[in-house]
Protein backbone atom coordinates (compact mmCIF):
# COMPACT_ATOMS: atom_id res chain seq x y z
CA UNK A 1 0.00 0.00 0.00
CA UNK A 2 2.85 2.25 0.54
CA UNK A 3 6.47 2.10 1.28
CA UNK A 4 6.51 4.52 4.40
CA UNK A 5 7.00 2.26 7.47
CA UNK A 6 3.33 2.42 9.79
CA UNK A 7 3.30 3.51 13.29
CA UNK A 8 1.74 1.10 16.07
CA UNK A 9 -1.48 3.46 16.99
CA UNK A 10 -2.89 3.93 20.19
CA UNK A 11 -6.76 3.01 20.60
CA UNK A 12 -9.35 2.67 22.49
CA UNK A 13 -11.05 -1.11 22.31
CA UNK A 14 -14.88 -1.51 23.54
CA UNK A 15 -16.24 -5.01 23.48
CA UNK A 16 -19.96 -5.42 22.93
CA UNK A 17 -22.59 -5.14 25.35
CA UNK A 18 -24.82 -7.66 23.82
CA UNK A 19 -23.66 -9.07 20.04
CA UNK A 20 -22.69 -12.32 18.70
CA UNK A 21 -19.19 -13.09 18.40
CA UNK A 22 -19.11 -12.64 14.95
CA UNK A 23 -20.53 -9.41 14.55
CA UNK A 24 -18.88 -7.38 12.66
CA UNK A 25 -17.28 -4.93 14.72
CA UNK A 26 -16.98 -0.58 14.28
CA UNK A 27 -13.48 1.32 13.69
CA UNK A 28 -13.86 5.16 14.56
CA UNK A 29 -10.94 7.39 12.81
CA UNK A 30 -10.64 10.97 14.26
CA UNK A 31 -10.62 14.14 12.24
CA UNK A 32 -7.38 16.75 11.73
CA UNK A 33 -5.90 17.66 15.47
CA UNK A 34 -8.93 15.10 17.36
CA UNK A 35 -8.39 12.07 18.52
CA UNK A 36 -10.34 8.62 19.84
CA UNK A 37 -10.68 10.53 23.21
CA UNK A 38 -13.12 13.00 21.52
CA UNK A 39 -15.52 9.68 20.50
CA UNK A 40 -16.21 8.26 23.65
CA UNK A 41 -19.68 9.29 24.49
CA UNK A 42 -20.59 7.73 20.85
CA UNK A 43 -18.61 4.59 21.42
CA UNK A 44 -20.68 3.82 24.90
CA UNK A 45 -24.17 3.83 22.30
CA UNK A 46 -22.47 1.62 19.48
CA UNK A 47 -21.54 -1.00 21.65
CA UNK A 48 -24.40 -1.97 23.03
CA UNK A 49 -24.63 -4.30 19.64
CA UNK A 50 -20.91 -4.54 18.63
CA UNK A 51 -17.41 -4.05 19.42
CA UNK A 52 -16.13 -0.27 18.51
CA UNK A 53 -12.30 0.49 18.21
CA UNK A 54 -11.56 4.41 18.18
CA UNK A 55 -7.69 4.99 17.01
CA UNK A 56 -5.57 7.75 17.29
CA UNK A 57 -4.03 8.62 13.82
CA UNK A 58 -0.44 9.05 13.37
CA UNK A 59 0.70 12.62 14.96
CA UNK A 60 -2.36 12.57 17.39
CA UNK A 61 -3.68 11.56 20.35
CA UNK A 62 -1.05 8.81 22.32
CA UNK A 63 -0.06 7.48 18.99
CA UNK A 64 3.66 8.32 17.99
CA UNK A 65 4.85 10.81 15.76
CA UNK A 66 6.27 10.44 12.37
CA UNK A 67 6.50 12.32 9.10
CA UNK A 68 4.17 11.35 6.27
CA UNK A 69 0.91 12.12 6.16
CA UNK A 70 0.22 10.93 2.73
CA UNK A 71 -3.49 8.91 2.97
CA UNK A 72 -1.99 5.58 1.86
CA UNK A 73 0.38 6.08 4.76
CA UNK A 74 -2.35 6.95 7.26
CA UNK A 75 -4.30 3.97 6.10
CA UNK A 76 -1.52 1.22 6.11
CA UNK A 77 -1.47 2.22 9.67
CA UNK A 78 -5.25 1.59 10.38
CA UNK A 79 -4.34 -1.60 8.31
CA UNK A 80 -1.73 -2.61 10.48
CA UNK A 81 -3.74 -2.04 13.42
CA UNK A 82 -6.37 -4.29 12.22
CA UNK A 83 -4.09 -7.09 11.44
CA UNK A 84 -2.40 -6.95 15.02
CA UNK A 85 -6.27 -7.26 16.32
CA UNK A 86 -7.15 -10.04 13.73
CA UNK A 87 -10.16 -7.88 12.57
CA UNK A 88 -10.42 -9.29 8.64
CA UNK A 89 -13.21 -6.82 8.47
CA UNK A 90 -14.65 -3.95 9.60
CA UNK A 91 -17.68 -1.39 9.55
CA UNK A 92 -15.05 2.08 9.19
CA UNK A 93 -16.74 5.58 10.07
CA UNK A 94 -14.32 8.23 9.72
CA UNK A 95 -14.94 12.08 10.47
CA UNK A 96 -13.13 15.53 8.18
CA UNK A 97 -9.50 13.90 7.64
CA UNK A 98 -10.27 10.52 9.16
CA UNK A 99 -13.21 10.00 6.82
CA UNK A 100 -10.28 10.57 3.78
CA UNK A 101 -7.76 7.74 5.70
CA UNK A 102 -11.34 5.96 5.31
CA UNK A 103 -11.92 6.31 1.93
CA UNK A 104 -8.01 5.46 1.37
CA UNK A 105 -8.78 2.39 3.42
CA UNK A 106 -11.48 0.92 1.76
CA UNK A 107 -10.49 1.68 -2.41
CA UNK A 108 -7.00 0.31 -1.66
CA UNK A 109 -8.48 -2.58 0.53
CA UNK A 110 -12.09 -3.08 0.15
CA UNK A 111 -12.01 -6.64 1.38
CA UNK A 112 -11.18 -5.60 4.55
CA UNK A 113 -13.73 -2.95 4.63
CA UNK A 114 -17.85 -4.37 5.04
CA UNK A 115 -19.47 -0.47 5.02
CA UNK A 116 -18.35 2.78 4.67
CA UNK A 117 -19.58 5.87 6.58
CA UNK A 118 -17.96 9.25 5.65
CA UNK A 119 -18.73 12.06 8.37
CA UNK A 120 -18.78 15.77 7.03
CA UNK A 121 -15.87 15.40 4.41
CA UNK A 122 -15.83 15.06 0.25
CA UNK A 123 -13.14 12.98 -1.72
CA UNK A 124 -12.14 16.44 -3.43
CA UNK A 125 -9.02 18.65 -2.51
CA UNK A 126 -10.13 21.78 -0.12
CA UNK A 127 -8.06 25.14 0.46
CA UNK A 128 -5.94 26.15 2.73
CA UNK A 129 -7.95 26.97 6.46
CA UNK A 130 -5.86 25.94 9.21
CA UNK A 131 -3.61 28.93 9.43
CA UNK A 132 -4.83 30.20 12.50
CA UNK A 133 -5.24 26.97 14.37
CA UNK A 134 -1.24 26.23 13.69
CA UNK A 135 -0.62 29.88 14.67
CA UNK A 136 -2.58 29.44 17.83
CA UNK A 137 -1.12 26.53 18.79
CA UNK A 138 2.60 27.76 18.21
CA UNK A 139 1.90 30.34 20.40
CA UNK A 140 0.93 27.90 23.12
CA UNK A 141 4.10 25.88 22.12
CA UNK A 142 6.42 28.91 22.77
CA UNK A 143 4.64 30.49 25.56
CA UNK A 144 4.94 27.68 27.67
CA UNK A 145 1.48 27.90 29.88
CA UNK A 146 1.44 26.70 33.62
CA UNK A 147 -2.39 25.87 33.24
CA UNK A 148 -5.29 25.76 31.20
CA UNK A 149 -6.16 29.40 31.33
CA UNK A 150 -2.70 30.35 30.01
CA UNK A 151 -3.42 28.56 27.29
CA UNK A 152 -6.69 29.47 26.82
CA UNK A 153 -5.43 33.01 26.38
CA UNK A 154 -2.83 32.12 23.91
CA UNK A 155 -4.54 30.84 21.77
CA UNK A 156 -7.48 33.25 21.84
CA UNK A 157 -4.63 35.24 20.10
CA UNK A 158 -5.77 33.69 17.01
CA UNK A 159 -9.04 31.96 17.41
CA UNK A 160 -11.97 33.55 18.71
CA UNK A 161 -13.81 30.60 18.72
CA UNK A 162 -14.70 29.12 21.99
CA UNK A 163 -15.54 25.60 21.19
CA UNK A 164 -12.68 26.07 18.50
CA UNK A 165 -10.57 26.86 21.61
CA UNK A 166 -12.28 24.16 24.02
CA UNK A 167 -11.24 21.30 20.89
CA UNK A 168 -7.40 22.57 20.53
CA UNK A 169 -6.69 22.10 24.33
CA UNK A 170 -7.83 18.61 24.08
CA UNK A 171 -4.28 18.08 22.88
CA UNK A 172 -2.63 19.68 25.54
CA UNK A 173 -0.75 17.85 28.09
CA UNK A 174 1.27 18.68 31.09
CA UNK A 175 4.65 17.66 30.73
CA UNK A 176 7.77 16.63 33.09
CA UNK A 177 8.28 20.36 33.52
CA UNK A 178 4.79 21.50 34.98
CA UNK A 179 4.24 23.03 31.56
CA UNK A 180 1.09 22.75 29.25
CA UNK A 181 2.75 20.70 26.61
CA UNK A 182 1.30 20.07 22.74
CA UNK A 183 0.95 15.74 22.76
CA UNK A 184 0.80 16.10 18.95
CA UNK A 185 3.43 16.15 16.23
CA UNK A 186 2.42 19.54 14.84
CA UNK A 187 5.38 19.83 12.54
CA UNK A 188 4.65 17.05 11.11
CA UNK A 189 0.90 17.67 10.43
CA UNK A 190 2.40 21.05 9.44
CA UNK A 191 4.74 19.42 7.15
CA UNK A 192 2.34 17.36 5.28
CA UNK A 193 -0.78 19.77 5.35
CA UNK A 194 -0.67 19.48 1.43
CA UNK A 195 -1.38 15.52 1.93
CA UNK A 196 -4.24 16.40 4.35
CA UNK A 197 -5.90 18.76 2.60
CA UNK A 198 -5.69 17.07 -0.90
CA UNK A 199 -7.67 13.98 -2.26
CA UNK A 200 -7.72 10.72 -1.04
CA UNK A 201 -5.34 7.87 -2.24
CA UNK A 202 -6.82 4.72 -4.18
CA UNK A 203 -6.95 4.32 -7.74
CA UNK A 204 -10.39 1.93 -7.85
CA UNK A 205 -13.49 3.34 -6.26
CA UNK A 206 -15.46 1.44 -3.28
CA UNK A 207 -17.92 -0.15 -4.57
CA UNK A 208 -19.51 -1.51 -1.41
CA UNK A 209 -22.02 0.10 1.09
CA UNK A 210 -21.53 3.24 1.80
CA UNK A 211 -23.11 6.24 3.99
CA UNK A 212 -22.10 10.04 3.86
CA UNK A 213 -23.40 12.10 6.93
CA UNK A 214 -22.87 15.69 6.23
CA UNK A 215 -23.83 18.89 7.86
CA UNK A 216 -26.86 21.81 6.70
CA UNK A 217 -24.65 24.20 8.32
CA UNK A 218 -21.14 23.26 6.34
CA UNK A 219 -19.64 23.84 3.02
CA UNK A 220 -17.46 20.67 3.22
CA UNK A 221 -20.13 18.44 1.09
CA UNK A 222 -21.88 20.86 -1.27
CA UNK A 223 -23.82 19.73 -3.90
CA UNK A 224 -21.18 20.38 -6.62
CA UNK A 225 -19.21 17.81 -5.00
CA UNK A 226 -21.55 15.12 -5.04
CA UNK A 227 -20.48 14.00 -8.60
CA UNK A 228 -16.85 13.47 -7.57
CA UNK A 229 -18.45 11.58 -4.15
CA UNK A 230 -20.20 9.08 -6.70
CA UNK A 231 -17.35 8.42 -8.85
CA UNK A 232 -15.52 7.20 -5.36
CA UNK A 233 -18.15 6.08 -3.73
CA UNK A 234 -20.79 4.92 -6.22
CA UNK A 235 -23.29 3.65 -3.71
CA UNK A 236 -22.98 5.98 -1.16
CA UNK A 237 -26.54 7.41 0.62
CA UNK A 238 -25.77 11.00 1.48
CA UNK A 239 -27.73 12.39 4.37
CA UNK A 240 -27.80 15.55 5.76
CA UNK A 241 -28.41 16.61 9.58
CA UNK A 242 -30.04 19.45 10.47
CA UNK A 243 -28.78 22.18 12.42
CA UNK A 244 -25.46 20.85 12.33
CA UNK A 245 -22.35 21.93 11.39
CA UNK A 246 -18.79 20.33 10.44
CA UNK A 247 -18.58 18.70 13.91
CA UNK A 248 -21.84 17.43 13.16
CA UNK A 249 -21.49 13.59 15.56
CA UNK A 250 -21.17 16.70 18.61
CA UNK A 251 -23.98 19.19 17.20
CA UNK A 252 -26.65 16.56 16.80
CA UNK A 253 -25.01 13.84 18.89
CA UNK A 254 -28.12 11.57 19.15
CA UNK A 255 -29.15 11.72 15.93
CA UNK A 256 -25.33 11.21 14.16
CA UNK A 257 -25.65 8.17 16.64
CA UNK A 258 -28.84 6.66 15.61
CA UNK A 259 -28.10 7.19 11.61
CA UNK A 260 -24.53 5.34 11.71
CA UNK A 261 -26.22 2.40 13.93
CA UNK A 262 -28.95 1.94 10.77
CA UNK A 263 -26.98 2.18 8.49
CA UNK A 264 -24.21 -0.36 10.14
CA UNK A 265 -27.12 -2.73 11.53
CA UNK A 266 -28.76 -3.36 8.23
CA UNK A 267 -25.42 -4.39 6.57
Amino acid sequence: MTDVATVDLHFIDMPADHAAEDTTPLVVIHGLLGSADNWRSHLKVWQRSRRVIALDLRNHGRSPHAEGMQYATMAADVLALLDKLSIQRAHVLGHSMGGKVAISLACLAPERVASLIVADIAPVAYQHGHDDVFAALDNVREGQPKNRREADDLIAQHVDSRPTRLFLATNLVRNDDNVMALRIGLDQIKRGYNDIIGVPDGEQPYEGPALVLRGSESHYVADDMLPALREVMPRARVVTLKNAGHWLHADQPEAFQQAVDVFVSAQ
